[in-house]
């Protein structure tokens, strides 16, 4: 029996993760902006340049991160090496975090859209639209971030027109000084601190990205692809959320009632401005829809990723053990049935609650700054790990800063923390459920037991077939196609690999495997259903049948790789019935087979 754990090819470069980075990362500034207006008017600037500096700070630490936990898994990976309670912490933390990204995006993405009918029923339109995006990933995620990477570029070329034609009208006239204390000041900076909100999807996304040259899989390093997407991306964020700033701030005060009244769609207003008194009205006009419209389909795009972040969060922690194992129960599509509900309900439930700009976003900064600070604190504390000392300096300073801001927004946002206590509260019970149910118990073993249980060591004692030719026969079910591959596997005297991928349609961090050991077939009822049957008809007929068993999230890759990797003569597949709308959102897996078979292996397609 051959059991292959299918994981995530290292196949994205750094200007694909900078896009992915940017959907999430950049879009911080369509609310940010227009936030700090609300809580400090014409005396934001200092507010606004505190954050850009903060933003560029926790930038450089994540560089660190990268280079140090290349196998992705963000805040639980590296939380989990300093404790498993404070990796569950961390990520609950996250899912706060993803929760409100999900319900503010939506929110501020139909705001910018600017419809009528839209703008007058915004939550109602914003739960609509998160309950399509539940309904379309029910079919599994085809492509994650595919709108974020398509939309980062137009998005890009809109900032900087934006830019330029604020740039000749940028004035300090009408700025005025702080009149406010100084705990006033700092309340006001962590009330609008979401321009660190996105900078964790980078080091979830380490387990995908290309190896530096000289790197090798055993020994990944992807500082190189990494710094340059965190960068590039972080120089857009920095100096393109300070310049527009300036410009909000450059409108006269006789425009005051309209910018608080655009406080979610401060860029689209400013665009309009700026572009009717530099150019012309008409100009102006079309430069607001363009901005509307572009910003809305990226914030509705970093709505749906946090909606698939979430479910591969939740089915992380099953996998773990740390949620109840029902969680990893997939619908016939590979997505986990329970967190894909969660994912959606979660904001749902928050949209309808606090069904405010300020609330949510009130809501939104506890949860992306205390998975930062957790994220921060535990390399800062993590002996093992092997950092130089001004990267641990840094790690304490940033640390000690995010966790001031998350003991002020306790102290001062009173709906946040009663938020975040709840998310951690139900979190932590659903984490003593399933431990309790599961029986879990941990041992401690010698280094040398270690080694003869580790997977390694059982991959070295897989068995071999050298002689004679191999058929591969991939089948979903008891269907015909297996009895073909009897007959030919006995007629030819060959050896039948039998074939069975569970397909998990779930974009999991590469660090997230925890303790949950490698799959097996006889653990899955139809896998094993089928491999049991297939074992004992070979031994009637005298057929050397090999169970093959994977865990996927890219099916067609894996029996690509499979076939190839145990050396087959002839692959054997079932022809596919699926429904239109199912082909429409989940592909075809012969036809991506038969694109991308060898030469020398002979695809059989039995129908």
């Amino acid at each position: 029996m051959i059991t292959a754990d299918a994981n995530r090819p290292r196949n994205v470069d750094w200007k694909r993760a900078a896009a992915l980075l940017y959907g999430d990362w950049g879009t911080s500034k369509a609310y940010v902006i227009g936030l700090a207006f609300g809580v400090a008017a014409y005396s934001s600037l200092p507010i606004i340049l505190a954050v850009c500096l903060l933003t560029g700070l926790v930038g450089i630490n994540y560089l660190v991160i990268c280079r140090h936990f290349p196998d992705g898994g963000g805040v639980y990976s590296a939380a989990r090496a300093q404790g498993r309670l404070l990796a569950v912490v961390g990520a609950l933390l996250l899912i706060a975090d993803l929760t409100v990204t999900a319900a503010l995006s939506g929110y501020s993405g139909l705001d910018y859209f600017n419809l009528p009918f839209l703008h007058h029923h915004i939550v109602l339109s914003t739960i609509g639209a998160l309950l399509i995006m539940g309904w379309l990933n029910s079919f599994g995620p085809k492509h994650s971030g595919g709108l974020a990477v398509l939309l980062s570029v137009p998005v890009v070329v809109i900032v900087v027109v934006l830019i330029a034609v604020s740039l000749p009208h940028l004035t300090t006239a009408h700025l005025t000084p702080p009149h406010e204390s100084s705990w006033q000041l700092w309340k006001q900076f962590t009330g609008t601190i979401l321009a660190l909100s996105g900078v964790e999807a980078i080091a979830n996304m380490t387990g995908v990205l290309k190896l530096d040259p000289g790197s090798t899989p055993e020994h990944p390093k992807v500082g190189r692809e990494a710094s340059k997407a965190i960068w590039s991306v972080a120089v857009e964020v920095v100096f393109g959320t300070a310049l527009l700033g300036w410009a909000m701030l450059s409108i006269p005060r006789s425009e005051i009632a309209r910018l608080e009244a655009h406080k979610p769609d401060m860029l689209r207003f400013v665009g309009e401005y700026f572009g009717s008194l530099t150019v012309a009205p008409w100009f102006g006009h079309a430069l607001g829809w363009a901005t509307g419209i572009l910003f809305f389909l990226l914030l509705i795009s970093a709505a749906n990723t946090a909606i698939i972040a979430m479910i591969g969060v939740f089915y992380m922690m099953a996998r773990d053990g740390e949620m109840p194992r029902q969680f990893t129960k997939l619908n016939r599509h590979g997505v986990p049935i329970i967190p894909l509900i969660l994912s959606v309900a979660l904001p749902c439930v928050v949209l309808s609650l606090a069904h405010d700009f300020e609330v949510l976003a009130g809501l939104y900064a506890i949860g992306v700054v205390g998975a930062i600070s957790v994220n921060l604190g535990s390399c800062t504390f993590n002996k093992n790990l092997d950092l130089a000392k001004w990267e641990r300096v840094l790690f304490g300073c940033t640390f000690a800063v995010l966790s001031a801001v998350e003991l002020t927004l306790a102290h001062e946002k009173h709906e946040a923390l009663f938020f975040v206590v709840c998310v951690l509260g139900i979190g932590l019970s659903l984490r003593v459920y399933a431990q309790k149910r599961s029986g879990l118990t941990t041992i401690t073993v010698t280094h040398e037991v270690a080694q003869i249980v580790a997977p390694e060591a059982i991959d070295r004692l897989r068995p071999t077939v050298t002689e004679g030719q191999r058929i591969m026969v991939s089948a979903r079910g008891i269907t015909p196609v297996l009895r073909f591959a009897l007959d030919e596997a006995r007629l030819r005297k060959a050896t039948l690999c039998v074939l069975y991928v569970k397909e998990l349609a779930v974009h999991l961090p590469e660090g997230g495997r925890g303790g949950g050991g490698r799959a097996r077939w006889q653990d899955d009822p139809q896998a094993s259903a089928i491999m049991s049957l297939m074992l004992k008809l070979g031994q009637e007929v005298g057929v050397d049948v090999l169970p093959v068993y994977a865990v996927s999230t890219n099916p067609a890759g894996t029996i690509l790789d499979l076939a190839a990797t145990l050396g087959v003569d002839f692959l054997m597949l079932g022809a596919s019935h699926r429904l239109s709308m199912s082909r429409l959102l989940k592909g075809n897996v012969v036809e991506e087979v038969a694109r991308g078979l060898p030469e020398d292996i002979q695809l059989i397609i039995h129908s």
